[in-house]
């Protein structure tokens, strides 16, 4: 019970130290410009106060499609939500250290099956196996906020829950800045590799601009 309880700790510990942003996040607008090889397009995003999100002014279906699911994936990971409601039904045990100093953290009741790996008060490691798709994202330099730490450089290695084949790898390089009391993602590039391919596409936020809050 006791080796539970420090890694239930461990974990929260970790989990509390994400930044997020807080109840009164009043969303933001930005200007986009996205950019693979000879290929640019631009248009503009927005993430509302209530996390919802809005891409307009890209003609291509599929970049607008790419664009609002990157949004998706920023408003995912600065959400605010208390341990309890996103993991305490989950239970949670302590595994191996690695070299590095890094600990395991095995759970269980996780209808995604994941597992996630802790060095000090950070998480460093997340796997999930998600119907035939297992990945593990691994995290190589983080943000530190004052309020939290932001991952900055990390990479997501995708593979055959099955066989465990390498099926890809993208390797993510994030930059944040403080706009009024928040931070904010200026810039992502992202590479990806598949095979003997590699493309890289980078994401480049402008004019950022946090928006009105509504009045009651």
């Amino acid at each position: 019970m006791t080796e539970q309880q420090s890694a239930r700790d461990l974990f929260q510990a970790a989990y509390e130290n994400r930044y997020t942003w807080d109840e009164n996040f009043p969303g933001y607008s930005a200007d986009i410009e996205i950019k693979q090889g000879d290929e640019v397009y631009t248009g503009k995003v927005r993430i509302n106060g209530d996390l919802s999100v809005e891409v307009t002014g890209i003609e291509d279906e599929k970049v607008q499609e790419s664009v609002y699911n990157q949004m998706r994936d920023i408003v995912t990971h600065r959400k605010r939500s208390s341990f309890e409601k996103a993991h305490g039904k989950s239970s949670f045990n302590l595994g191996e250290k690695d070299s590095t100093g890094a600990v395991e953290i095995l759970v269980k009741g996780d209808s995604m099956g994941s597992n996630y790996k802790i060095r000090g008060t950070e998480i460093c490691q997340v796997s999930r196996v998600m119907g035939p798709m297992a990945f593990t994202i691994n995290t190589k330099e983080n943000l530190d906020t004052g309020e939290g730490y932001v991952s900055a450089g990390y990479n997501a290695i995708f593979r055959n829950a099955k066989t465990n084949d390498l099926m890809g790898k993208r390797e993510f390089e994030d930059t944040f800045e403080k706009i009024g009391n928040y931070y904010v993602m200026t810039r992502q590039v992202v590479h990806a590799i598949e095979g003997e391919g590699r493309t890289t596409t980078e994401f480049n936020f402008s004019n950022i601009k946090l928006l009105e809050p509504a009045i009651v």
